[in-house]
């Protein structure tokens, strides 16, 4: 038998048993796609699949699409809108909906799994299970204790061994950490309990548990402005911290000082997404739906008016249409979001080109993207009046302000406007994964691991200790483990 095992290759197994490896969940498109190519069996024709299907693997494709949590969530004229924009290939369709799903969490890279999070003054990155961090706050945003107001180049944040750090978000005054067991640890200015903690007397410089949440695994949190918003495993959401527009989704104005959950969501169905801007919240249930609550100044909401919500409101526009969203990004004064065709939609304040429609005019409510009507987009990212489009190609596009360059176009000024999407054509090559972008600052995520970062660069929130400010992408890199091993050593002692 050990002999047998020994000298039997991949594709000697039995067809069942290669179907059941492919269809395990374990492997992404990009796997799918390099074993067709390496092993001829299963590119080939097979009695184990319909004819329909080219392939094993494209079966393979088929069965993990069908499986899909947001596929299946579809209905069927959305399901048959994908298959026409994919051209009928599985396994690009299935290349969609990872990346979709992974765009707010981590994203799988050749250096491992990773998320950037950029926050007003710094960025937060995640890095095979490690947190990091550089830029500058006093308020301890930066995890590395009270005597660490800035950080020049990325250094990793301390957790206890068994703890494993999946998802990130951060705001101006306060950051949040998921870990693999689902528990959520958070740091900051917690003066209006947006940290989940009732003690509200000092600032909390290094990650500390939730203990309101300890026994709620949580999969997703997003920051705003002094609140947090927890997405549950079970699709419940969380809200604690300031509350003066309805920004906790309660019904009334009052502050929470420890996560509680948004009943009325709870009727609605199971959410999937969440994002937070400065003072609202946008929701997306697992029926593509979307709901949005707290304040409404700028229109971004979506509900054609600037009245505040107290409570979830379902957005008519994407109902109406039956428009099945599946990502959404909340921006200081505008939102974006994705839906299940890889279409986007604006709205909100559209001062310097911030939604992309070619123009400056304030959008009511969601109205589509046309000018990337041909791509198929897998990620959207709003912060302060600019935002960033992926596409699955692995291209970025961007538009809004300049902002001191953190549009990332060197031949732009850096207070220039960009009225439609263009291209990052410095980051073709690259071919980027994830981007998220700060308030005068934008870092980049590739496929091969790499960390580009670009715009200003004062605080060092784009981990670079000799530039003030980068016009174009420029490589960031991470901080030898040694070298931070000693420096925690020595940063405890000081303690």
């Amino acid at each position: 038998m050990a002999k047998w095992l020994h000298s039997t290759s991949f594709a000697d197994l039995p067809s069942h048993l290669i179907l059941e490896v492919l269809t395990s969940g374990r492997l992404n498109a990009r796997d799918l796609v390099c074993l067709e190519l390496t092993c001829k069996m299963l590119g080939g024709s097979h009695e184990l699949y319909p004819l329909k299907f080219r392939s094993l693997v494209d079966f393979a494709a088929f069965q993990l699409c069908i499986s899909h949590s947001i596929y299946s969530g579809m209905g069927g004229e959305s399901q048959k809108q994908l298959f026409d924009r994919c051209q009928g290939k599985w396994k690009r369709i299935l290349r969609f909906l990872q990346l979709v799903e992974k765009s707010s969490n981590i994203v799988e890279t050749s250096e491992g799994n990773m998320q950037i999070a950029t926050g007003r003054y710094h960025t937060l990155l995640i890095s095979n299970a490690s947190v990091y961090s550089c830029g500058s706050s006093l308020c301890g945003v930066l995890g590395h204790g009270f005597v660490t107001t800035q950080c020049v180049t990325f250094t990793r944040i301390n957790f206890p061994p068994s703890i494993y750090v999946e998802q990130v978000s951060a705001s101006h005054n306060h950051a949040a950490f998921v870990t693999r067991s689902g528990q959520v640890f958070t740091c900051g200015d917690n003066a209006s309990f947006c940290c989940g903690h009732r003690d509200t007397s000092c600032r909390i410089f290094r990650p500390k548990l939730v203990e309101a949440l300890d026994k709620i695994p949580c999969k997703q949190v997003s920051v705003g402005h002094n609140f947090s918003v927890f997405l549950t495993r079970q699709g419940q959401v969380y809200t604690c911290g300031a509350n003066t527009y309805g920004q906790l989704g309660h019904g009334d104005t009052l502050e929470g000082p420890t996560p509680k959950i948004v009943q009325r969501l709870v009727e609605i169905g199971s959410v999937i997404q969440i994002s937070a801007g400065p003072s609202y919240v946008l929701a997306v249930v697992n029926d593509g739906r979307v709901y949005s609550f707290g304040s409404g100044s700028n229109f971004c909401l979506g509900h054609g008016e600037q009245h505040n919500e107290f409570q979830p409101r379902v957005l008519q526009t994407f109902r109406l249409k039956d428009i099945h969203v599946v990502s959404v990004s909340a921006g200081d004064e505008h939102a974006v979001a994705l839906d299940s065709n890889g279409f986007v939609y604006t709205w909100g304040k559209g001062y310097c080109g911030a939604l992309g429609h070619g123009d400056e005019i304030d959008k009511t409510i969601p109205q589509p993207l046309n000018s990337l009507k041909n791509h198929l987009a897998v990620q959207v990212c709003a912060r302060k009046r600019k935002t960033f489009v992926l596409v699955d190609t692995g291209i970025v596009y961007g538009f809004g302000w300049m902002g001191f360059g953190s549009l990332g176009f060197p031949d732009r000024g850096v207070s220039d406007k960009v009225l439609t999407p263009r291209s990052l054509d410095s980051l073709r090559a690259h071919r980027v994964s994830q981007i998220s972008t700060g308030l005068y600052h934008t870092v980049v995520v590739t496929e091969q691991g790499k960390i580009f970062g670009f715009g200003d660069n004062e605080r060092a929130q784009l981990g670079h200790e000799s530039l003030r400010g980068c016009l174009e992408p420029t490589e960031i890199f991470i901080q030898n483990l040694e070298d931070e091993s000693t420096a925690s050593e020595s940063e405890s002692s000081n303690l």
